[in-house]
This record gives structure tokens, C-alpha cells and sequence, in this order.
């Protein structure tokens, strides 16, 4: 058989079971964070490494608690505005979502020690912070020439280092009963329910079942009329901070945090596939994803002089424990099949797997300028090592060899840069502004589509990330020399690329090696936020 993968080494196929609920991009899905935190940080842009005196810091410098002369309290409340625009092969979609959301609470306590010189003081911060949000809707409406038929053919043609799948492994009613086949729920749901069948094999090819023989006998696939995907994601990934810090002279300040962290994801995506004549497949999914974790931030801020600081900290990964809910339902109807034209399958609806995941670790190095004594700007510079993503067995003791070859081969290390600015117009009043820039750290393989992606389970569908912009604006005010509030106004643009499906390579009816090439959906994301936040000092 000459059908090829894009990639015949990594044998991602061949892996047991408990490859099916995890693949590079959940990884990666898990690894990101957003511009969150108080008001006052997130219209700074966030970039406050150097600068301390936010709460905010607990997550990214802890040392900043050090430069707190007083005790405080303070709230974060959210409205989120979400935007998601597509164009797939010309034909284009919007979808919107509001959402209000509780996204932070937190104390610092502080306690002085009346020395003038050496250690000055210490301070204590808890606090809750929501570092990302996964409520979004999108979807995407296109005319493809490749069908999601044919690439649960492929992938069934293409398994087992393109031996194939045998038929009657494909009509087992439990694949985990048989660990060779316990990976291939996707082959089998697409066979079972009909998007491909023996009456369409041909040289041990198997071929999507929408199509008709051509004068010679030769079948052609048939290119779907309409296809649509639609994706609905709910959820976040929370943190509670434990943190300390200690100022040692006005001059250093060091830091240190204990993070627990919590996930908790919601996808429901939902495939739809016209052919025309009544003809048509659908395959819908739903995951459910959650997790607990651990992190240790560290450090350092140095103010050589009352105008000047720099600082520098090092972010732990985050080491998870991870349970996935999975279930999947596929259907078609081909007229031409008069005694059957409508099949169904779905999977078992008690599929759970446990796992375990490391996000990458984080270096911030960061420096602030007072300038006089109404206005300051801070830089924050962000190095994310997205190759040390990890995936592996439930214990955390082994991880898994050919997700992690996928993740170094496809990605690198992602930068950030946040720049922040506040301006005291007043004692009283204060405004702000801000950026932050990150570049996409995936490799540029795969995101121009030249990468096979191997997806969890048997949700096939995908998205690849190229930049994100924040531009961030805010207000403050004191009210009283304890009471004071916040407002910022957030707005991220990010690129995406949606692809319904990875890029596969088989044999067709003349024997030559042809792609099933994935059209990306270009989804552009764009949110607006507004942020108030709530403080009193004691």
C-alpha cells in the first residue's frame, strides 16, 4: 500500500489507549494564559514585574508584595465582550458573546519590624485570580473539496504504518477491549457510521462513501456542497495564591508564592456536511476537561536608586492531574444505500481517562521608571518555553515519548512583551494606558497547514494561534486615603486558523499519492473588557 503520512515516524496511531483523550494542541490549550488580574495592573498591560505594589503580582513577581506599606483588600469584577469572525473558502460568519465573570479577590497583610536598615518588613498575600477564560463561540461555513468522510478514511487506510485497519476491527463494538485498537475511535465511529465502507474500497484503500463510479468503474469522492462547523468552549483555569515577600532595606525586595490551580473545560463542536439529494454526515463531540495543580513563583526586585528598578522572576510549570469526559456521536445518509441509506454510531458515554500534564515554565524580566513624582512606565519582557509541555500517565511518573517529539517539533519559545504607563493628574486621580504583544509560539510548519496534527480522540478539528495585541486604557481614583477603585478598558485581536481537520496524505483510484488537504477556516478573535476593581487599605 503507497498511502503515506505526512509524517510515517511519528506513530502517534500505534500508541494504547491512553493516547486517545490527549494530543500537542489540549497541551498547548492548557498552557495559555491571559491579561488578567486587578484594574489597575491589566490597563498597565500587566507589566508590572518590576513595579510591585499590585496585587496582581503574586502570579507572576512576588517580590512586588515587599513594596505594600500597608495592609488592603480588594475585588476584580469583569464584563467580557467576545467576537469571533470567520471566513472559510470565501463564506463568512460572526458569532458574539457577552459574559460577566467574578475574576479576583485578594489581601496582602502587612507587617513591619521597626528597623530602619536591613529587613524592614514583611508581607503576606492571598488571593484568587482567574488567568484565563475559555468562553467563546464560533463558527465557520464553507465549500471544501475535502470531506471530514475522507479523512476518517485516511486515517483508517493510513493506521498501523498504512497496513490499514482491518474491516472487521472497524464494526468492534469495544475498541478498549483489543488495546491495538483502544487509539482508533475516530476510524471507527467514522466507519460505523457510515462516512466510508467496503462497497468503496479498492486496492485496500478505503474511500469516503459519498461519491459515484465514474465510465471506467473508478470511484470518485464527492466534494461536500456546504460544510459547517460549530464550536461552542466554556470554562477557565483559576488560581490561589500563597505568597510572602520580604524588603530588605528599601533597595531589595524577594518573593515567593505557592499556586494551586484549578481547570475546568467544557467543549461542545458540532460537524455538519451537505452533499446534496438529502445526502449528509455530521459528527458532533463533547469534552469535558478538569484538573488540579501546583506552581512555585520566585523573585527578585532591585531599586538601586529611589527612580529606578529592575526586576527579574522565574514562573514553575504547573504540574496537573487531569481527568477527561469524552463522547462523540457520528451519522450520515446516502440515498444511493436504498436498503440503509441512514447509519449512527457513538461512543461509550462513560469514557473517562486520567492523565497527567506539565505546563511549560516562565522567565520575566522586568524594569520600572518613576519619572518625578506624577508618572511611571514599566516594561515587562516574557520567555515561555512551550517545548517542555508534557503529557503522561496518571501518576505523573513516565511521560508520553511521541507527544512529547510532537511538542518539540512544533513549537518554540514564546515571547511576551507588556509596556505600561500611569500618569497622577491629581493626588487623587490617575490615568493609564498600556500594550502587550505575543507572537505565536507555535512553529511555522504547522501553522501554514504543513504539519500532520494528530487530535485527542475523536474530535478532529483544531486551531493554530498567530499574534496577539492587547491595547489597554484605565482610570483611577481615590475617594479616600483608603478607599479607592479602578477602571480599565481591555481590547485583544488575535489571528486563528480553524482547520476542520489534519492534512493527510493517500492513494487514490490511479494509484498516486494525493493530499487530503484541510482548508483552515481565518477566525479573527477580538474581545473587549471592562474591569473594575475595588480596594481598601488598612
Amino acid at each position: 500500500m503507497k498511502a503515506k503520512g505526512l509524517y510515517i515516524g511519528i506513530l502517534f496511531f500505534l500508541s494504547s489507549g491512553w493516547l486517545f483523550a490527549q494530543s500537542e494542541m489540549d497541551a498547548y490549550r492548557f498552557s495559555q494564559t491571559e491579561l488578567n488580574g486587578t484594574a489597575r495592573s491589566m490597563s498597565m498591560g500587566g507589566a508590572f514585574g518590576a513595579l510591585g505594589g499590585d496585587m496582581s503580582v503574586m502570579s507572576h513577581n512576588p517580590a512586588g508584595l515587599g513594596v505594600y506599606r500597608s495592609s488592603e483588600v480588594q475585588t476584580t469584577l469583569n464584563l467580557s465582550m467576545a467576537n469571533m469572525s470567520s471566513d472559510w473558502t470565501g463564506v463568512n460568519r460572526s458569532q458574539n458573546r457577552t459574559r460577566f465573570n467574578f475574576d479576583n479577590l485578594s489581601y496582602v497583610g502587612y507587617f513591619p519590624t521597626g528597623y530602619d536598615t536591613g529587613i524592614k518588613g514583611w508581607n503576606f498575600g492571598i488571593s484568587y485570580n482567574r488567568v484565563k477564560n475559555f468562553y467563546r463561540t464560533y463558527q465557520a461555513v464553507g465549500n471544501p473539496k475535502y470531506s471530514l468522510a475522507d479523512y476518517t478514511a485516511a486515517m483508517a487506510t493510513n493506521a498501523f504504518n498504512d497496513g490499514g485497519i482491518p474491516e472487521g476491527d472497524l464494526k468492534v463494538d469495544d475498541p478498549y477491549q483489543n488495546p491495538k485498537l483502544s487509539a482508533h475511535w475516530l476510524s471507527i465511529l467514522g466507519y460505523k457510521s457510515g462516512f466510508f465502507g467496503t462497497k468503496y474500497k479498492w486496492n485496500d484503500v478505503y474511500h469516503s462513501g459519498f461519491g459515484e463510479y465514474d465510465g471506467n468503474g473508478i470511484w470518485n469522492p464527492a466534494s461536500p456542497k456546504e460544510a459547517m462547523m460549530n464550536i461552542r468552549e466554556n470554562g477557565w483555569i483559576s488560581e490561589y495564591n500563597f505568597s510572602a515577600s520580604v524588603n530588605i532595606s528599601d533597595h531589595v525586595f524577594l518573593g515567593a508564592t505557592l499556586g494551586l490551580s484549578d481547570i475546568n473545560y467544557r467543549l461542545h463542536s458540532k460537524h455538519d456536511e451537505d452533499f446534496g439529494g438529502g445526502d449528509y454526515l455530521y459528527m458532533e463531540n463533547a469534552l469535558e476537561t478538569n484538573g488540579t495543580g501546583y506552581s512555585l513563583n520566585t523573585g527578585i526586585i532591585i531599586r538601586p536608586v529611589q527612580a529606578f528598578r529592575f526586576g527579574v522572576a522565574y514562573n514553575s510549570p504547573k504540574w496537573y492531574k487531569m481527568t477527561d469526559f469524552a463522547f462523540a456521536r457520528g451519522e450520515s445518509y446516502i440515498k444511493a444505500y436504498a436498503d440503509r441509506p441512514k447509519m449512527s454510531a457513538e461512543t461509550k458515554r462513560d469514557g473517562t481517562f486520567h492523565y497527567s500534564f506539565r505546563s511549560p515554565d516562565r522567565w520575566i524580566f522586568s524594569m520600572a521608571g518613576i519619572i518625578g513624582t506624577s508618572a511611571l512606565i514599566s516594561v515587562d519582557y516574557e520567555l515561555t518555553n512551550y517545548k517542555t509541555m508534557r503529557l503522561g500517565n496518571e501518576s505523573g511518573t513516565e511521560y508520553y515519548g511521541d507527544i512529547t517529539t510532537q511538542v518539540k517539533r512544533d513549537f518554540k519559545m514564546g515571547q511576551t512583551l507588556k509596556v505600561g504607563a500611569e500618569y497622577r493628574v491629581t493626588p487623587q486621580f490617575a490615568i493609564r494606558s498600556g500594550y502587550v504583544w505575543q507572537p505565536s509560539p507555535m512553529q511555522e510548519t504547522l501553522t501554514l497547514g504543513k504539519q500532520e496534527v494528530f487530535t485527542a480522540g475523536t474530535v478532529t478539528h483544531y486551531t493554530t494561534t498567530g499574534q496577539t495585541h492587547y491595547y489597554t486604557a484605565g482610570l483611577g481614583y481615590r475617594f479616600t486615603p483608603n478607599f479607592y477603585m479602578d477602571l480599565a478598558c481591555i481590547y485583544r485581536t488575535q489571528k486563528e486558523e480553524l482547520y476542520p481537520f489534519s492534512s493527510v496524505f493517500i492513494e487514490d483510484a490511479k494509484h498516486h499519492i494525493k493530499p487530503v488537504d484541510a482548508e483552515p477556516a481565518k477566525v479573527t478573535a477580538n474581545t473587549t473588557r471592562i474591569a473594575l476593581t475595588v480596594g481598601y487599605k488598612f
